[in-house]
């Protein structure tokens, strides 16, 4: 587990956030990253549906933190893991950002006028079919979360800080359809952070990190 104690706060800004994002933009991510050999045989990548997720910042008296869910273990797909507000686009939206602020009025409370699109990431394609842009947005406005208690558990930050330095992301793998697939992971005390959250994560402090 990473040692939270060991981050330095304060050090990355709104405007090094603005700027990474105005930088040329690395390639796509996807579930497959670690097993290029599975994803060359995998049909899930011809017909991906979108789907956008919010990465909400807001500034703390520690410096800059990442909002993210705990999912209801209730839920069909993917009970229990950590993740992004967001979700498939639908035919109303504009486009993606429009989606990811849907999505996290809907879920945690977050009122769309209070948060600041900043830009976009380039899109991560799943094992669940969907191709996924993740907007990052600053929240202008005191926050109190109103988590959606059929989808959400629980709403929680972490340090930007802390999700933006590549030690702190380890590789582990399981075993799924008969082949062992790699995944990022990177926990924060009692969360564990895997799967697609993890990989976009993973991609904001590979860029951060230029």
């Amino acid at each position: 587990m990473g040692d939270t104690g060991a981050m330095k706060t304060g050090q990355i800004t709104i405007e090094k956030l603005e700027n990474m994002l105005q930088r040329d933009a690395r390639a796509a991510s996807s579930d497959f990253d670690l097993n290029p050999e599975i994803m060359q045989s995998w049909p899930v990548f011809k017909d991906l549906r979108p789907a956008a997720v919010l990465v909400p910042i807001v500034q703390t008296v520690a410096g800059l933190e990442v909002i993210l869910t705990k999912r209801a273990s209730h839920l069909k797909h993917h009970p229990g893991q950590i993740s992004f507000p967001g979700g498939k686009c639908e035919p109303t939206d504009r486009d993606a950002a429009d989606t990811a602020l849907r999505e996290a009025e809907e879920e945690i409370g977050l009122a769309r006028d209070t948060v600041e699109v900043l830009g976009t990431m380039p899109y991560h394609e799943t094992v669940t079919h969907f191709q996924i842009t993740p907007i990052i947005g600053r929240i202008r406005a005191p926050f109190s979360p109103s988590p959606q208690a059929a989808e959400v558990a629980e709403v929680f930050n972490v340090p930007l800080e802390f999700l933006a330095s590549p030690e702190n992301y380890r590789i582990e793998g399981r075993y799924w359809a008969g082949k062992k697939r790699l995944y990022y992971v990177v926990p924060f005390g009692p969360y564990y952070i895997w799967g697609a959250t993890a990989r976009i994560l993973r991609a904001i402090a590979e860029r951060l990190s230029v």
